[in-house]
């Protein structure tokens, strides 16, 4: 499954979060995300992220294993994404590591995540904070075959001009370059 998504900075962070506080119940979580690669930088290079996520929320602690293809849209960054739940996160770091891989980052988001039917899709809004990074984003994705992102980016982009996102508010920075900038 490809994961359909667009990106934005949020201007009026608490109407966007009012809007989608009438569309579904918000989840509260944070994320600590560890990204890694190979020691030649080979993943970040073609478009690549390999990521362990623990989430700790309301209803406890989970962490996810992430690989995430290169891009099959360039104006998005929508990628191929594969997915598991990992029971052990120490034992998840200390595979990669085995296998090789590095370290790249760590960071925190601190997000409201809302799950909703729009356009006939099941899509999940996202508003993030990184403590490192200043102003608020918002994500919205929907998983889909590659054959249906185009159309899946159309609906996307209709339900943030509902939240009042401008097309000039989308952005493809990444977290992960955006704060390691700030660390210099």
């Amino acid at each position: 499954m490809i994961e359909a998504e667009l990106k934005a900075r949020v201007h009026a962070p608490e109407a966007v979060m009012r809007q989608l506080d009438e569309r579904a119940e918000a989840r509260v979580e944070v994320y600590r995300d560890t990204y890694y690669d190979r020691p030649d930088g080979s993943l970040e290079k073609r478009g690549e992220e390999l990521r362990v996520r623990t989430v700790h929320g309301a209803d406890g602690t989970r962490t996810v294993l992430t690989y995430k293809g290169a891009p099959v849209d360039e104006a998005s960054g929508s990628k191929p994404e594969h997915e598991t739940h990992v029971e052990d996160a120490d034992a998840a770091h200390a595979i990669l590591r085995g296998l090789g891989h590095i370290e790249l980052i760590v960071f925190e988001k601190h997000c409201r995540n809302y799950d909703f039917t729009a356009r006939g899709r099941q899509m999940l809004a996202t508003l993030v904070r990184v403590p490192e990074i200043d102003g608020t984003f918002l994500e919205v994705e929907t998983l889909v075959d590659e054959n249906d992102v185009t159309s899946a980016l159309d609906d996307i982009r209709a339900v943030l001009a509902e939240l009042g996102i401008r097309p000039e508010d989308l952005t493809r920075e990444t977290y992960t370059g955006a704060v390691a900038a700030q660390r210099g």
